[in-house]
C-alpha cells in the first residue's frame, strides 16, 4: 500500500478562509480577476452610455454585412476543419499506411502557420501575377485574364480556405485524443451486430467523440473570430475587421466599443453551444475493461489514396507557404539581415518574454489558491479569469484601452493642478497596455498548462510542509516549485509563441513607431511587398514550431503504451 492510499482524502488538503496569509492569496486573486475582467466591463460602459449613439447606424449600414460575411465565414471553416480534422484523425489512429506514422504528427505543422500569413502566401502562389497562373498562361498561350477563368483567393471563398487549411488541426487534435482514448470493445460490438467500417465509425465512434470534435470546431472559430490580417486581406468584412476599420478608420471609439458588444454575444453563443451539446450528448462505454484498438493495415490502391489525402492537408497548410517564404528568404540570402529586423525581432521577443512571465505568475496564483484555499466563490473567479482567452485581439484592446486611457486622464489631471505638471501617455500610449493585454489574453493558457501540471503532484506533499510550519508562499517555492517546473516552462513556451504572433491586439495598441515581426509582415503585405517581410514571417513560423513539437511529445507520451499494445491486423480490400 502507497502512502498516498493511507493519507486523507484530496478534498480535506485546502485550508478554510483564516489567516493574514490565506487573505493575502485572495486579495491577488481578486485583483488579477478584476484586471482580467475590467476591459469587458469598460467595453460594456461605453457602448451602452456613449454620448454619440451610433447604434442606429451601425444596424441600417454597417452591421448586416458584416453580421453575414462572419456568419458565412464560420459556417465555412467550421464544416471544412471538422471534416479534414476528423477524417485525418481516423485514419492514421485506425489504419496504417505508408507514412502514417509520420502523418500522426505532421498533421499538426499548420498550428505553426499564422492565419495572416498563409494568405498573404497563397495570394502571392494565387493572384495572377503569381507562379501557378502564369504557367498556366505559358502553357496555354492565355495572354490576360479574360481569356480564361480562375478561382478568385481574394475572396469569401478563399478566406475560408486558407483559414481552415491552418485551424484544421484543433479539430484533429481534440478527435485523435477521443479515438484513442476508445476501447475496441465498443467498436467489436457493433461489428458483431453486422456494422462495417463506415457504420462503426458514423454511428459509434463519432458520436463517443462528438463533445471533443464539438470543442474543437470551437476552438477553431474562436481563432477566425480573432483573426483581422487574413480576412482584411481578402475583403471579407467580418465584424472583427468592422471594429478595427471603426476605431482607426473612423476614428470612433464608442462604434467600436457597440460592435465589439456583438461580437462579445458571437462569442458567448459559441461558448453556450459548445457547452450545450456536451451537456446534451452524453455517451459512454458499457465495459469497464479498456483494451487498446488496433491498427489495421490498409491495401491496394486505398493506402495510395489514404496517404495522400492525410498528406494533402499537411502539404497545403505548412508545406507550400513555408517553401515560398524560404524561396524568398533564399533569393536574398547574401543579404544582411540588416538593424531593421534585428529590431524587429528584440522588440517581439521583449514583449513576450515580459508577457510570458506576467502570466506564469498570475497563473500561478490562480492556481494554487484554487488549489488549498476551500471557498467556492474564489475557485469560480479564477476560472473566470481566464475569459480573455475567448475574447478577440480587436475587443480585448478595446477594453483595455478604456480604463487605462481614463487613467492616464486622472493622473494627467491631478498632476496638473498640483504641481502644473502634464504627464501625458503613462500607460495607454505604452507597451504596459500591450503586455497587459497579452497577458489577459493568454493567461488561461498560462492557467490550464500550471493547473495541469500541479494536478500531478501529490497535495500530501504540500500539506506535509504546510504541517511544518511552512508558509503557503514557502510551501509554494520550496516543494511545488521544483516539482511542476516542466508545466510552467511548458506554460512560459506557448504564451511566448502565441504573443509572438498576435497581430490584431499588436496593430491596435502599439507605440507609435514601434513594430513587431507580427505588424512588419503586415504592413509590408498591404502594400504588395510580401518578399520584404519573408524573413520575419518565417521567423514566426519557426517560434510557432515550438508549440506543435510540445504537443506532439504530449500525445506520444500519452498515448505511447496504448499504441504498443496495439496489434497491427492485415485487412485485404
Amino acid at each position: 500500500m502507497t502512502a498516498e492510499s493511507t493519507n486523507a482524502p484530496v478534498r480535506h488538503t485546502g485550508t478554510a478562509i483564516a489567516g493574514v496569509g490565506n487573505r493575502v492569496w485572495i486579495w491577488l486573486v481578486g485583483a488579477i480577476v478584476l484586471i482580467a475582467t475590467a476591459p469587458i466591463f469598460a467595453i460594456l460602459t461605453i457602448a451602452f452610455q456613449a454620448s454619440d449613439n451610433i447604434w442606429p447606424h451601425l444596424v441600417s449600414t454597417i452591421l448586416p454585412r458584416a453580421a453575414i460575411d462572419t456568419a458565412l465565414l464560420l459556417s465555412g471553416v467550421g464544416i471544412l476543419t471538422l471534416a479534414t480534422g476528423t477524417a485525418t484523425a481516423w485514419l492514421v489512429t485506425m489504419y496504417r499506411f505508408p507514412a502514417s506514422k509520420f502523418l500522426s504528427w505532421a498533421l499538426l505543422l499548420p498550428l505553426a502557420m499564422p492565419t495572416y500569413i498563409i494568405a498573404y502566401s497563397y495570394v502571392e502562389i494565387l493572384d495572377f501575377s503569381g507562379p501557378v497562373q502564369t504557367l498556366l498562361r505559358d502553357l496555354m498561350g492565355w495572354r490576360s485574364s479574360r481569356d480564361y477563368w480562375f478561382p478568385e483567393i481574394r475572396s469569401l471563398p478563399g478566406a475560408v480556405f486558407v483559414i481552415a487549411s491552418v485551424l484544421y488541426p484543433y479539430v484533429y487534435l481534440t478527435a485523435r485524443s477521443a479515438f484513442l482514448a476508445q476501447s475496441v470493445c465498443v467498436l467489436d460490438v457493433s461489428r458483431t451486430l453486422g456494422a462495417g467500417p463506415w457504420d462503426s465509425f458514423r454511428q459509434v465512434a463519432i458520436p463517443l467523440a462528438r463533445p471533443a470534435l464539438v470543442a474543437g470546431v470551437t476552438i477553431a472559430l474562436m481563432e477566425t473570430l480573432n483573426d483581422i490580417g487574413a480576412v482584411e486581406y481578402f475583403g471579407v468584412r467580418t465584424l472583427t475587421v468592422t471594429i478595427y476599420t471603426t476605431w482607426l478608420g473612423r476614428g470612433s471609439l464608442s462604434g467600436a466599443a457597440q460592435l465589439a458588444v456583438i461580437l462579445l454575444i458571437v462569442v458567448m453563443l459559441l461558448l453556450w453551444l459548445e457547452r450545450w451539446s456536451r451537456r446534451k450528448q452524453r455517451f459512454h462505454h458499457t465495459s469497464s475493461k479498456y483494451h487498446g484498438l488496433p491498427t489495421k493495415r490498409i491495401a491496394g490502391w486505398r493506402r495510395v489514396l489514404a496517404t495522400l489525402f492525410c498528406l494533402s492537408p499537411v502539404l497545403v497548410g505548412f508545406v507550400i507557404p513555408a517553401s515560398l517564404l524560404g524561396i524568398y528568404v533564399y533569393a536574398r540570402i547574401g543579404e544582411p539581415p540588416g538593424v531593421s529586423f534585428l529590431s524587429l525581432a528584440g522588440n517581439s521577443l521583449f514583449l513576450s518574454v515580459v508577457a510570458a512571465i506576467t502570466a506564469i505568475f498570475a497563473g500561478l496564483v490562480l492556481v494554487y489558491a484554487r488549489r488549498f484555499i476551500r471557498w467556492r466563490p474564489l475557485h469560480a473567479l479564477t476560472r473566470l479569469a481566464s475569459i480573455g482567452y475567448a475574447v478577440p485581439g480587436t475587443v480585448l484592446a478595446i477594453g483595455v484601452l478604456i480604463p487605462l486611457a481614463a487613467l492616464d486622464n486622472y493622473i494627467d489631471g491631478w498632476m496638473k493642478n498640483l504641481f502644473g505638471v502634464s504627464t501625458g501617455l503613462l500607460m495607454s500610449g505604452t507597451l504596459f497596455a500591450l503586455v497587459l493585454t497579452f497577458t489577459i489574453r493568454f493567461l488561461a493558457i498560462s492557467q490550464g498548462a500550471i493547473g495541469a501540471g500541479l494536478g500531478k503532484v501529490s497535495p500530501n506533499l504540500s500539506l506535509a510542509a504546510r504541517t511544518l510550519g511552512r508558509s503557503a508562499g514557502g510551501t509554494l517555492r520550496d516543494v511545488d516549485l521544483p516539482l511542476i517546473r516542466p508545466a510552467i516552462i511548458t506554460a512560459a513556451l506557448l504564451v511566448f509563441v502565441d504573443a509572438m504572433k498576435e497581430l490584431p491586439a499588436t496593430l491596435l495598441l502599439r507605440p507609435f513607431n514601434f513594430d513587431t515581426l507580427a505588424t512588419h509582415v503586415y504592413t509590408y503585405a498591404s502594400i504588395e511587398r510580401f518578399e520584404d517581410a519573408a524573413l520575419p514571417a518565417l521567423a514566426i513560423v519557426a517560434v510557432g514550431l515550438v508549440p506543435v513539437a510540445i504537443l506532439s511529445a504530449t500525445i506520444g507520451l500519452s498515448f505511447r503504451t496504448d499504441r504498443d499494445a496495439t496489434i497491427a491486423v492485415q485487412v485485404d480490400r
